[in-house]
């Protein structure tokens, strides 16, 4: 089956690359993030998943757009929205790819970390394959989250600190605070 996998981050990409191989699976890799602040870790994690990609032999399609802007304009009359929002743009602009250029399905590793939320983006994922007649290829991923923090450490792969959006930046500062 080939699958256009949807990656926020190399840690989180080191988990589900390993399952899907070992499926048979024929992957590619697709970055979209304009939801990460700043620019610098925006970069950071793109350069990551740049270095990571050429170790584990993996073509990925860069949708490089730093979009912040465009983000904060969409979630900012409801902060609280704002992981929807984030979920549904970066997963209709995958399973819009994957469906226009020959892919069966299309995934995310945003299903790797348990600080996510599965079920909302499940939901969301089964609307927009709908939407573009694409399948969605449902897995857990978080399964292999430890595994793949691990071996990003040992490997030297960047490990970012929060999600990647400015609000998800704040809450995580003001955790340390309290």
């Amino acid at each position: 089956m080939k699958v256009l996998l949807h990656i926020c981050c190399a840690p989180c990409t080191i988990g589900s690359i390993d399952f899907l191989k070992n499926s048979n699976i024929n992957i590619t890799g697709y970055w979209l993030n304009p939801n990460i602040h700043p620019y610098t870790e925006y970069m950071s994690r793109l350069r990551s998943l740049e270095d990571y990609s050429k170790k584990c032999d993996l073509n990925v399609i860069y949708n490089d757009v730093y979009g912040l802007r465009e983000f904060v304009l969409n979630v900012s009359k409801n902060i609280d929205y704002r992981c929807e929002y984030c979920y549904k743009y970066r997963l209709d602009s995958t399973a819009k790819y994957a469906s226009e250029n020959g892919f069966e399905a299309f995934s995310t590793t945003l299903l790797t970390s348990p600080f996510q939320n599965h079920d909302l983006i499940v939901k969301i994922a089964k609307e927009i394959a709908e939407k573009y007649s694409v399948k969605f290829l449902h897995h857990d991923f978080g399964e292999n989250f430890t595994n793949s923090q691990r071996e990003a450490r040992e490997n030297g792969v960047y490990m970012q600190k929060y999600c990647g959006c400015i609000f998800s930046e704040e809450e995580r500062y003001l955790k340390s605070i309290n």
